[in-house]
């Protein structure tokens, strides 16, 4: 019979349809033959195809914008938002507008076309989080921007416009009203129980087990309570912290561990599917650090958001979360 079940934190329902069967082995994906590809901008020898770096790494150093890079980080060519200009607020009547402000900057992970996250090394993986927090650490310095947003589309599927593996940074002026949304549950959490909402979570996934994925001695993956989307894995760091950029080394080792086994569980047993990931940290001027706790959301894209998910804010998923963690923990990898 089908399920509705509710996320805790931002009171977001969703279905779980167990009458619309669907064995996990049916959303292994079967990619297409590959096709011969354009002239890739990302790729080393192209460096003058996109706009100048930001940030690059290079282990044997070397001059901007030239070969030898591990991880490169420019301005996106076609940015949603401009970092030049002030933000010039105003009343319109009855609506409010302001300028474009803010930054849309593209990470490139590996010089190597056909490389994945899931296939990189470790410590290249955990170069790719050095990367987000060195970027984030930057633009908070303005005073303009409120909010940055990091994700990754992976594959045509989840909004992927190149195939070489990045992901991409936006500094927003304001905060998202899902994010507002997200920290005003954490408050109320914590101001009913004086505990964060997320800690408590960790504790009770980690003693009942049905839906961790992976664990390490600083992070837990589990697959959520009440998941938007078929096999969604949420990545959370076992310590208390709200700011993703304040993590220290450690972590930052130990994230790269969980997560490039997360990933290469969801390869090895849904086909390499496409998915979207988003980091979920805290605003960058705003007082969280009781109660909102950063992690990282991961989303395969097996399935698509229709009329009733728009109509009612609801989604609709068919595998419950205990049988797509089970199946993702029976992966050998």
């Amino acid at each position: 019979m089908p399920e509705l079940r509710r996320d805790p934190i931002v009171g977001r329902w969703v279905i779980i349809s167990t009458d619309r069967a669907h064995r996990p082995t049916d959303f292994r994906q079967v990619l297409p033959p590959a096709q011969a590809q354009p002239l890739c901008p990302l790729c080393p020898g192209n460096e003058a195809q996109t706009p100048p770096e930001i940030l690059a790494y290079r282990a044997n150093g070397g001059s901007p914008n030239s070969l030898g890079w591990s991880l490169r980080v420019v301005p996106n060519k076609f940015p949603a938002l401009q970092i030049e200009g002030e933000l010039d607020r105003e009343g319109v009547g009855l609506y409010d507008r302001m300028n474009g402000v803010g930054a849309h900057e593209v990470i490139v992970e590996s010089p190597d076309h056909k490389a994945s996250l899931a296939g990189l090394p470790e410590k290249h993986l955990e170069d790719v989080f050095w990367a987000y927090r060195d970027r984030i650490l930057d633009l908070r310095k303005d005073n303009r921007l409120r909010y940055i947003l990091i994700f990754k589309n992976h594959g045509a599927a989840a909004g992927a416009t190149l195939e070489h593996s990045h992901s991409q940074l936006i500094a927003l002026p304001i905060v998202p009203t899902n994010v507002l949304n997200e920290i005003a549950g954490c408050r109320e959490h914590f101001k009913d129980k004086e505990r964060c909402i997320y800690c408590d979570i960790i504790r009770q996934e980690i003693e009942d087990r049905d839906r961790v994925v992976g664990e390490n001695a600083e992070f837990v993956a589990i697959a959520p309570y009440a998941p938007r989307f078929p096999f969604e894995v949420w990545v959370l760091p076992k310590k208390h912290g709200s700011f993703f950029e304040e993590s220290q080394k450690f972590q930052f080792e130990a994230l790269a561990r969980i997560f490039s086994d997360t990933l290469r569980r969801l390869d090895r047993m849904l086909g390499s599917p496409p998915y979207n990931f988003i980091l979920h940290t805290s605003p960058l001027h705003e007082r969280t650090s009781e109660f909102y706790h950063w992690h990282i959301e991961i989303m395969p894209k097996l399935t698509h958001v229709a009329g009733f998910e728009w109509g009612t804010g609801f989604y609709i998923n068919p595998i419950p979360p205990e049988e797509a963690a089970a199946f993702l923990r029976d992966a050998e990898v």
